[in-house]
């Protein structure tokens, strides 16, 4: 491989924040952008330099014949272009979820099977600094074994689905957890070796019209119950239409020795407690005081463009576990079936939600 990995965007509006990151990585150059908004594909182009312009994706595969792709396009776009890009063993980075329904995360495994390239999708949220130190805090044992997690994504973006109206259709126009991985990405993460066997959904009901007067399929708040193949208990809760401030990720964890609540807002600490490092069942610590003797190296000394990228940083440090990925250098840490553990659970939940709150089971992407 020649020391410039030749990079492709497909969506440039969402991949702003990728694109700072590649531009500073040094074994990186991008090379082409796709896009069907005409008017943002040019500026975007002449910021940054770049001439080859597309509004055809495949095109662009065929003739910019990129090392990599980065796919930031609305969610039903995702497994597509991934596939078609693994088709022809180019690398992908792809938004998330990874699919939105069954059948596609299917034909997306099976397209990973046959590709020599790497698939990783870019749940930015398992990059979040304290998301990074809780999850360090778990590997070194100091919560014991980890029984129960919650994670919640509430996120009010109704006047946002009138400006995108992909997400009318496939963020709140379907009923159940339709956007998942940010709760659930994490926590995954601090369950090592572990994932979601089975799920049952409900919904609150439905409280909000759009300005059709039509109400959103998808209720209020979501909330999924989940067992893992270890015996654990997860809730998700999703809430994209109550009035009300953001709260896009709000985190609970529980072990035998150890108990983690994340910030419900500005105006309070991440709070931890650890059997280990409090005197006694009343103590909390601010986690931040944790990060002298624990925090991950990664998180020690970031870069200015990690501070500056979106997400908590996220989307800087996954960029560069991609690239480490594609020269071999680490495996590739959210691959096709972290994918597919982080993303099935809430399609799966959609059909509960059908089912008047069923349990149903989650396949493993690891037996098709």
């Amino acid at each position: 491989m020649s020391k410039d990995i030749q990079v492709a965007f497909v969506g440039v509006h969402r991949a702003s924040s990728f694109f700072k990151a590649f531009q500073v990585h040094p074994d990186t150059v991008i090379v082409a952008l796709c896009d069907v908004n005409q008017e943002t594909l040019a500026e975007v182009g002449r910021a940054g330099g770049i001439t080859q312009l597309y509004t055809a994706y495949e095109k662009m595969l065929d003739e910019a014949r990129p090392d990599a792709v980065v796919i930031a396009t609305p969610m039903q776009f995702h497994a597509p272009q991934a596939i078609a890009a693994l088709e022809r063993n180019i690398h992908v980075l792809s938004e998330v979820t990874a699919g939105i329904s069954l059948d596609e995360c299917r034909a997306l495994a099976a397209a990973c099977r046959r590709s020599k390239a790497v698939y990783m999708m870019a749940e930015n949220y398992t990059y979040i600094k304290a998301n990074v130190l809780i999850k360090e805090l778990v590997r070194r044992g100091l919560f014991g074994q980890v029984y129960y997690a919650e994670g919640e994504y509430i996120h009010e973006l109704k006047e946002l689905n009138e400006l995108t109206p992909w997400r009318r259709i496939w963020q709140t126009g379907i009923d159940g957890i339709t956007y998942p991985t940010h709760s659930l990405g994490p926590i995954l993460q601090w369950m090592p070796d572990d994932r979601v066997v089975r799920v049952c959904c409900a919904g609150s009901g439905h409280h909000y019209v759009d300005p059709r007067g039509q109400h959103y399929e998808n209720q209020d708040s979501c909330v999924m119950l989940a067992k893992t193949s270890r015996d654990a208990l997860i809730k998700i809760r999703v809430d994209m239409l109550s009035n009300r401030p953001h709260a896009m990720a709000n985190y609970s964890l529980q072990g035998t020795t150890g108990c983690y609540e994340s910030a419900r807002s500005s105006l309070e600490p991440h709070k931890i407690w650890l059997a280990g490092l409090c005197p006694d069942m009343n103590t909390w610590l601010k986690l931040a005081d944790l990060e002298a003797d624990y925090l991950p190296a990664m998180w020690r000394n970031p870069p200015a463009e990690a501070l500056k990228a979106g997400h908590g940083g996220g989307d800087y440090f996954e960029v560069m576990d991609f690239v480490a990925a594609i020269q071999g250098e680490q495996p590739c840490p959210i691959g096709i079936h972290e994918a597919m553990d982080m993303t099935l659970p809430g399609l799966i939940s959609q059909e509960s939600v059908r089912q008047g709150g069923a349990w149903l089971p989650v396949p493993d992407s690891r037996e098709w």
